[in-house]
């Protein structure tokens, strides 16, 4: 007889995990629907099923009615927030889930899910089951035995964690299991709101559980304590015996269903793909079905056509295919082909390319081939020989029309297209436009690549390049197109060309109806060539001194590691959270009320350390040694790697459509985040240096930009009067809270005004400023206070950016770059809250980041009509560097700093900041 393994689900709990789990970065579908609790949960499911192949299963849920504890003890989870709409959006789809794997739901009104997860364990178990309650809730620990274990799911590409007796007598350090009971009521919870003994946190509880052996135990024996752990308990003495009551799992529920009602079942195979379909699951629908499953999009409604299918028929995956459309897609490979495409090229005034080649970094992969299109189901793919000087010469012949000024240029991911050309030796010009941008201000909520793009507007599913070349194995040499069959060949790349041509002629009207033209076609379209540029450009990269630096650094890592042992009076393992806990709190009690994480560790991350530092020096050299370790790690090791050989440069990426407010990011390396705040972090720009001796570096940097922008946006006469006046707004905001004269003010409160300064247009708490400035809740409430009677305009703008919010859904920046805030009107008051913090600075960092944008376009522009010798390098935040050109210095200042000052115009001045030297460091 196979073995009979019983796996309980916490149906409550794991939704809630898979939730929070993908906060960050959530899973949307093209309708706007969050399904990462559901994502997360059929991973779960699936893990289990394939994996664990159990005989009996069942997912048990909490039911609305209230329970024994809340007439025990009304204040029982009652402060428990609404549930978050994405949440309860999501729960229908939960239980159509289950029932589509064919996974019993167990619900008992007036029980709560571990109770009822209890009885059935102990049945179970009575039975000869091996039973596994899947939960990461702490209080299933109390029902663990030699047959019934935890089985906490697993985190992002481990494995699930199984909790025996043993493993729980060892976390919880008690002698029986019951006394999980005894260690919980002693703490209390505060998700669920028992009350527990003030003043007694986990550690203090196993202490004197372990010393007392049960609450009662310890209460008969309270004589024996001293101070205020003895005044809390005999004070709270009912209170401690009521949580443990609270605490405590029922394990004698009335459940009306059988352990024979549990086994496990074949999924029923048509609701699981019509299910996965409609949550566009299309991994997962692999992973079960194979790779002939298609979960594409929902055919998005976005753009109103009349001819968009049902939903029903949605399910059945009923998109366009190269297979099912009339199309004419043409090969041109011979003289007279290419002559008579350029020709029809030169008569459009707007026309679709895109670059098919063997790789994705552009300046070292192959170019094969060049696809265009200018009308819909059409399109014409320009196969490029192999030969090097051969595919040299037919390139040439389109050097005339994808240079021609005049002429739009529509692609999808310009920028890769555009660089391949470059590193070619052709440079495109005329006016751009491209998809994957059009799609992040038109329709934000999308994903943008291009199949999914085609899948969710135009309701085509194109062919994969993964489908004609295959998947990357192991040991063996990627294939490329090269590899393939023509004609195979022809329809992918005349397709894409054809499609992205579609996606433009859709996106065009949207994009004016959204009033988003000024961002699309003044703000981020021209600043695709200019980023191009600056790519192929790179900078200089001095190798030895960033060995040299290593080197350095590797000596005072273990210099500082020798000071941090002798001041702990022993080692400990430098990078163990744990362990550096123990010292700061257990044996050095650098703060009475440590602060903890969800997993009872005490918390030692940077901010904590921070506001440690000054109370013993041990703390100090503890925060050297993470910043110089991450220094080392992050930055020394790896930059050399990062350098190209046949340049001797460091060329980053930047990519223009991954934040929500519209700055830049850079990768492959990471320019931008290059230390400045540490000495030591901004030495790593000594490396960087002009390309010869004819030349220096040039830092232009925006001088407290942000804090410009929110005195524009608030109108706020204070502010904008210290702007006007070139005073130094930290300063003045130091004097106006504290009411003293500029003369009285220390270094403390200005540093004080600073944090606020910046805290307020981040839309800080009281409670934020408190830990930022290691200040009372009350003094940084009266600091706030203080701020907004001296600032009005300030709060004025916050309370109008919220309402503007709250009614429409988005906030703009001064471009009419929208931001989309889907939680605004959240019933959940900490999601909310988040929401109009983002809502409060994405005005004002969205402004900066359209300024600057704008500003590097103008340079470009002006630098090549000048025809200088000058060259953009870099951006980093509100920051732009070059190559200068020695003899250009005079006219390359006042053109960037024109262009920056002027990008947007204001009646609050904007500064720049500016300086030269042999090093980035020098200038900067």
């Amino acid at each position: 007889m196979s073995e009979k393994k019983l796996f309980l689900l916490d149906g409550m709990a794991l939704i809630y995990r898979g939730h929070f789990a993908l906060m960050r970065n959530p899973r949307m579908t093209s309708t706007g629907m969050n399904t990462s609790t559901l994502f997360v949960l059929v991973n779960t499911l699936l893990d289990i099923l394939n994996n664990d192949k159990p005989s009996h299963i069942a997912a048990v849920f909490d039911t609305p009615e209230p329970t024994h504890r809340h007439k025990m003890y009304t204040e029982y989870k009652a402060q428990r927030e609404a549930m978050p709409e994405d949440l309860s959006a999501a729960l229908p789809y939960v239980f159509s889930l289950c029932e589509a794997f064919n996974v019993p739901v167990v619900r008992m009104p007036g029980w709560e899910a571990d109770d009822v997860i209890g009885t059935l364990a102990r049945l179970a178990e009575a039975d000869g089951f091996t039973t596994y309650m899947v939960t990461p809730d702490k209080d299933y620990a109390q029902l663990v035995s030699g047959q019934t274990f935890m089985c906490k799911p697993a985190k992002a590409g481990g494995k699930p964690e199984i909790l025996g007796v043993p493993e729980i007598l060892e976390q919880w350090q008690i002698e029986r299991i019951d006394q999980v009971i005894d260690v919980l009521g002693l703490m209390g919870d505060t998700s669920d709101n028992v009350p527990g003994v003030p003043g007694i946190g986990p550690k203090t509880a196993q202490k004197l559980i372990a010393q007392y052996g049960s609450v009662e135990g310890l209460l008969d024996h309270v004589h024996e304590l001293k101070g205020k752990q003895k005044e809390n308990l005999e004070t709270y003495r009912e209170q401690a015996l009521l949580s443990k009551e609270l605490v405590t799992i029922e394990r004698r529920v009335p459940v009306e269903i059988g352990l024979d009602d549990l086994v496990v079942r074949e999924k029923d195979s048509e609701k699981v793909k019509s299910l996965f379909a409609e949550l566009e699951f299309q991994t997962l629908g692999q992973r079960v079905f194979g790779d002939q499953f298609s979960a594409g999009p929902q055919q998005s409604l976005l753009f109103g056509q009349d001819d968009a299918p049902s939903a029903a028929e949605e399910t059945t995956h009923a998109y366009k295919t190269v297979d099912t459309v009339d199309h004419d897609y043409q090969l041109v490979d011979t003289p007279q082909k290419r002559a008579e495409l350029i020709a029809a090229l030169e008569k459009q005034a707007s026309f679709c390319f895109d670059t098919e080649t063997t790789g994705l970094n552009p300046r070292t992969c192959e170019l094969i081939g060049i696809a265009f299109s200018w009308a819909p189901q059409s399109g014409y793919y320009v196969a490029l020989p192999e030969d090097v000087d051969e595919n040299a010469k037919v390139l040439n012949e389109f050097r005339g029309v994808l240079t021609n000024p005049e002429t739009e240029k529509i692609g999808h991911n310009l920028k890769f297209d555009i660089s391949v050309l470059l590193w070619q030796g052709v440079e495109v010009q005329g006016k751009l436009f491209d998809t994957m941008l059009a799609a992040s201000v038109a329709t934000p909520d999308l994903r943008r690549s291009m199949d999914y793009l085609a899948q969710a507007l135009l309701g085509y599913q194109p062919v994969k390049i993964t489908s004609l070349i295959g998947e990357k194995e192991e040991g063996k040499e990627q294939k490329s197109l090269r590899d393939l069959p023509l004609d195979a060949v022809v329809e992918y790349a005349a397709e894409d060309a054809d499609i992205t041509y579609q996606l433009a002629q859709l996106f065009r009207p949207k994009i004016e109806e959204m009033g988003q033209t000024r961002v699309f076609e003044e703000v981020e379209c021209p600043l695709v060539p200019v980023l191009a540029q600056m790519e192929f450009e790179g900078i200089r990269m001095d190798v030895e001194v960033i060995k040299a630096l290593s080197k350095e650094l590797a000596f005072e890592l273990k210099d500082l590691q020798r000071r941090i042992f002798e001041q702990a009076e022993g080692e400990f393992n430098l990078n163990s959270p744990k362990q550096l806990g123990e010292l700061l709190f257990d044996r050095l009690h650098l703060d009475a009320n440590p602060r903890k994480t969800k997993t009872g560790q005490y918390q030692t991350d940077e901010a904590t350390l921070q506001r440690l530092a000054y109370r013993h020096e041990v703390v100090d050299q503890i925060l050297q040694y993470r910043t110089y370790s991450k220094l080392k790690s992050t930055y020394l090791d790896t930059l050399p790697r990062t350098l190209f050989q046949a340049t001797g440069r460091v060329h980053t990426h930047y990519e223009q459509a991954v934040t929500a407010t519209g700055r830049l990011q850079s990768h492959d390396p990471n320019m931008q985040n290059i230390p400045i705040r540490t000495e030591k972090g901004r030495e790593i720009r000594k490396a960087f240096v002009p390309r010869d001796e004819n030349y220096v570096l040039l830092s232009a940097d925006y001088s407290q930009v942000e804090l410009r922008v929110a005195a524009q946006l608030s109108g706020d006469a204070g502010m904008m009067e210290v702007f006007q006046k070139g005073g130094d707004i930290h300063t003045a905001t130091a004097v106006k809270i504290y009411g003293l004269s500029e003369d009285h003010i220390t270094a403390d409160m200005r540093r004080q005004a600073k944090t606020v300064n910046f805290g307020i247009i981040y839309g800080i708490s009281a409670f934020g400023l408190a830990d930022r400035l290691d200040v009372s809740r009350s003094q940084a409430n009266e600091l706030i206070t203080q701020y907004f009677e001296q600032f009005p305009g300030t709060l004025k703008y916050i309370e109008e950016t919220i309402a503007f919010a709250q009614e429409h859904g988005f906030v703009e920046t001064i471009t009419g770059r929208r931001r989309y805030l889907r939680d605004i009107q959240s019933r959940n008051a900490t999601t909310r809250k988040g929401a109009e913090r983002n809502a409060i600075n994405s005005r004002i960092q969205g402004t900066a980041a359209d300024m600057i944008k704008i500003a590097m376009t103008r340079i470009h522009h002006d630098i090549r009509e000048r025809d200088l010798k000058t060259r953009m390098l870099l951006q980093v935040h509100d920051e732009l560097v070059f190559d200068l050109f020695k003899e250009e210095e005079e006219e390359v200042k006042g053109l960037v700093a024109s262009a920056m000052k002027n990008a947007i115009p204001m009646s609050v001045p904007i500064e720049v900041e500016m300086g030269t030297g042999d090093t980035w460091l020098a200038a900067h």
